[in-house]
């Protein structure tokens, strides 16, 4: 089970930075209804990126010191995944070509993540100096390509050993992840300007902890209580680390900020939406900025509560990452613990691209709520990206229909958002190049970029190309 994946020319390679110019690769020939990318206006200094994560795309597990993570262990237990990330799109090997599509692209602003295990491989929290050369010559690369770094600390790659002494159930967890703060600030504090403590920490709790469908695999509602609670706790730690630290740089954090909707009008159905928002978002925005649970699930954390908690949760932030994709559609089950399963839209959808449903109204709806509850923190979109399973023409990647259809439409109602007045400051793609998706391994293709398994050669996709010339018309040039 995967959550995106419940929404029911040749080859580029060995780029020297600056060396491809869209303009002489394909002309600017966007499908019927897509709208022009500049008619698209957003306000001076909105920031237009791409994302990634190190656990998707890097590979190299074995390589270089790094150490051993939970999904390492996960992705080569069998029956768990669709194949490894043991390569991924070699992205540890190919990063400067990679930061040369960016650059050629016009893109101005990347969010990536570190890979914990590759940083400090194991308990003793020795640094991997052959790890932090990689991540120096990344921001190297991306300060010479005029590129703004947003770096992501935690992106699920928790290290095994951490995972073996229980893992986020563990308390000691959180602890261990101030001290991973602490030690990538002051090393990269210097020259990161935007940084994300944690990525999806619901996700994680719920499909890893609570489901079962991610690692480590575990099934149950304390299990998943226990594992969110206390990756809030360690997100608090973090941020007060950096703090610590000196880091120069804004800080925030990134959540699955998605409107949640009963499956059917049944009453159960209705209850187990409920709770579920308040897993799914309550429990990830009410400590952050209220310092406390939702109602509706504050007896299932009480247990793992302890004096001053919640005081350490609620930090101040400079932004609150927000990944959407679509409206999450929730029916009751008694299969798992928690009550709840993801179900299908009852409704007919307005926007549809291919066979998959678009929610675009969602994100904007999303936006408005978070302003409007929270106090209107700074909102930056750090996620929204559509799949296929194949390309429609895997002979070059280039023809994108359903992408474009879903970007142009969610971006053309975060403008309205922009317009309104919320306080939307940033869009990013997922993503910037086809990944490995965790338990669907590459089965699903979200990349601008088309990675061509088994040699992974580049191949730039048109939404690729409409979303360099939205970037360029907004008057951000190359």
């Amino acid at each position: 089970m995967k959550r995106r994946g419940l929404l029911a020319g040749a080859p580029v390679a060995g780029l020297a930075p600056g060396a491809l110019s869209p303009d002489a690769l394909i002309p600017r020939d966007y499908p019927a209804g897509v709208p022009a990318p500049g008619s698209f206006r957003f306000p001076p200094g909105f920031a237009f990126g791409v994302a990634s994560s190190a656990y998707q795309i890097e590979g190299a597990t074995r390589e270089d010191g790094r150490g051993l993570g939970m999904w390492d262990v996960f992705c080569h237990t069998p029956g768990r995944t669709r194949g490894n990330a043991d390569i991924a799109a070699d992205h540890y090997h190919r990063m400067p070509e990679d930061v040369a599509l960016m650059k050629a692209a016009g893109i101005r602003h990347y969010r990536f993540s570190v890979s914990w295990p590759r940083l400090f491989p194991d308990a003793s929290f020795t640094p991997n100096p052959k790890g932090f050369a990689f991540y120096d010559r990344l921001l190297d690369e991306l300060c010479a390509a005029g590129i703004t770094p947003w770096m992501t600390l935690y992106h699920w790659d928790l290290p095994q050993w951490i995972s073996a002494e229980g893992g986020w159930m563990n308390r000691d967890s959180a602890s261990y992840m101030a001290e991973f703060a602490a030690r990538a600030g002051a090393h990269f504090g210097d020259r990161v300007g935007h940084w994300m403590v944690m990525n999806e920490v619901a996700v994680q709790a719920i499909l890893g902890y609570g489901i079962g469908v991610h690692a480590p695999g575990l099934v149950g509602r304390e299990k998943s209580c226990a594992a969110l609670h206390h990756m809030n706790l360690g997100q608090g730690y973090a941020i007060a680390a950096l703090r610590a630290a000196g880091v120069r740089g804004r800080i925030g954090t990134v959540g699955s900020l998605e409107p949640v909707r009963p499956s059917s009008s049944a009453p159960e159905d209705v209850a187990a939406a409920a709770k579920f928002d308040a897993l799914w978002n309550g429990a990830v925005l009410d400590p952050l900025f209220k310092g406390r649970y939702p109602a509706l699930v504050e007896a299932d954390f009480a247990p793992f509560v302890r004096a001053g908690d919640m005081a350490a949760i609620r930090q101040k932030v400079d932004f609150i990452g927000v990944n959407y994709y679509s409206r999450l559609h929730i029916q009751h089950t008694d299969k798992f613990d928690i009550g709840a399963i993801f179900g299908a839209n009852p409704d007919p959808v307005k926007y549809r691209a291919l066979r998959w449903p678009i929610e675009p109204d969602g994100l904007y709806e999303e936006v408005k709520y978070i302003h409007d509850q929270y106090g209107a923190p700074e909102i930056v979109i750090t996620e929204n990206g559509f799949a296929t399973t194949t390309d429609p023409n895997p002979g070059n990647g280039l023809e994108d229909d359903g992408r474009l259809s879903y970007l142009a439409q969610n971006l053309a109602f975060l403008r309205k958002a922009a317009d309104e007045g919320l306080n939307v400051k940033g869009y990013f793609v997922w993503a910037l190049m086809d990944s490995f998706e965790w338990s669907e391994g590459t089965k699903w293709h979200f990349g601008l970029v088309r990675i061509e398994y088994p040699h992974l050669a580049r191949t730039p996709r048109q939404s690729y190309y409409w979303y360099s010339d939205l970037i360029r018309a907004q008057g951000i040039e190359a």
